[in-house]
């Protein structure tokens, strides 16, 4: 749709016109919020408080930022929120890496383009749209989740979906599998009613969490999620956590795969977010072996970037000791010698957990050249396990 010659001036006819477009640039779901100051910013501070974002320390800059939407744009009236949904249905390949714990999973969202991207320049169309049919001036901005705005909220007030127990908004025809972008503005809008909680007595979510991440329904502890300990946490990942996290590498949507909201998930028209084949079923040994070159390559324009190399074969390591296949036993020893201590460290665990004698040559050999304070403890952990193993009759291999 070309933007309009002639300018509306009724909010009926605005709102839409900007819904119609907004369809075009294939956002499944839209609303409208009234810009005004928001509940959930206490809730927001208690949960920061309460040390649940990790070390994800730019979600703790700007708070009051976040508590009004005319603290980002002066004179906001109104929110146009809309969200762009992602491939939810597991491929042959998605299938296959669930139950093969030699290759790796990524959460849906990530096995495409990286979406900040393409969100960001739907949403520009958007406002350049907004801007052509409107008789005065518009002040606003747009925004993905990178920016200080409780998109949550504003979301379930425009009626795009309500919070569920897993943290995500959840959309009653079209499930959870979506992005969210939002567009404040000066403009005068009707606005959409806001969406009820259908969660009901269901616990699904929070029953099916590998890693016990959510205190309590509707609170998410970042911390012990696997998507954080897989993307945003830098260091060492906690031990008792790793086995929990299974073969994902990238992400996690398992609090997702279980709610029965998303049986019907709508799908995906954005051809940015098709899966790209080589991470639909990724062989763990391959991504332990990358080089810096390759990974670049690999996840050129896509959100792998986010953890860096070091970040993701951190992640690749746990997943190949928690295998439980003697196969995984040479490339992690080829791990021992990374450069970097992160990856060299998680792959001395991993060796721990599968044991046998070519696991524990390994890390004996690779003490003596080892300068690491932590890969040395991780390799001093990883020898007692196979030691205590051995001894009681539990090692994993001969």
């Amino acid at each position: 749709m070309e933007a309009q010659s002639t300018k509306l001036k009724r909010p009926q006819d605005l709102v839409r016109s900007i819904r119609e477009y907004a369809t075009e640039l294939g956002f499944g779901l839209f609303g409208v919020s009234p810009a005004e100051p928001l509940e959930g910013a206490k809730f927001y501070a208690r949960w920061l408080a309460l040390g649940y974002a990790g070390e994800m320390a730019y979600l703790q800059r700007n708070v009051e930022k976040r508590q009004r939407p005319d603290n980002l744009v002066a004179g906001a009236r109104s929110v146009v929120c809309v969200g762009l949904h992602y491939p939810a249905a597991a491929s042959s390949e998605q299938a296959q890496a669930s139950s093969n714990p030699m290759t790796g999973q990524l959460s849906c969202y990530a096995l495409g383009d990286d979406y900040h991207e393409v969100m960001k320049a739907k949403l520009a169309q958007l406002y350049d749209y907004m801007q052509g049919i409107t008789e005065q001036p518009l002040r606003g901005r747009y925004f993905v989740d990178t920016a200080p705005v409780l998109e949550r909220e504003l979301a379930q007030r425009a009626g795009l979906g309500w919070w569920g127990k897993n943290t995500c908004l959840i959309d009653k025809r079209s499930g959870s599998y979506f992005f969210l972008g939002e567009v404040i503005s000066d403009l005068e809008l009707p606005f959409d009613e806001p969406a009820v909680d259908h969660c009901g007595t269901c616990t699904r979510c929070l029953d099916a969490c590998p890693t016990a991440a959510f205190p309590e329904p509707y609170v998410l502890d970042a911390q012990r999620c696997i998507s954080y300990l897989t993307i945003e946490l830098k260091g060492s990942i906690p031990e008792p956590l790793r086995a929990p996290m299974g073969n994902w590498i990238l992400g996690c949507d398992i609090c997702q795969q279980v709610c029965p909201w998303n049986r019907d998930a709508a799908p995906s028209s954005e051809g940015a977010f098709e899966p790209r084949p080589a991470l639909e079923a990724p062989l763990l040994e391959d991504l332990i072996s990358l080089d810096r070159s390759d990974f670049n390559k690999l996840f050129k324009g896509h959100a792998g970037k986010r953890p860096k190399r070091r970040g993701l074969l951190r992640n690749v390591a746990v997943a190949l000791g928690n295998s439980g296949n003697p196969a995984a036993v040479p490339p992690l020893i080829e791990a021992l010698v990374d450069e970097e201590p992160l990856v060299r460290g998680h792959a001395a665990w991993g060796l721990g957990r599968l044991g046998g004698r070519q696991a524990q040559q390994a890390l004996e050999d690779a003490v003596a050249n080892e300068q690491s304070e932590d890969v040395l403890r991780e390799i001093d952990q990883a020898l007692r396990r196979i030691v205590e193993g051995t001894e009681t009759g539990s090692s994993q291999q001969e």
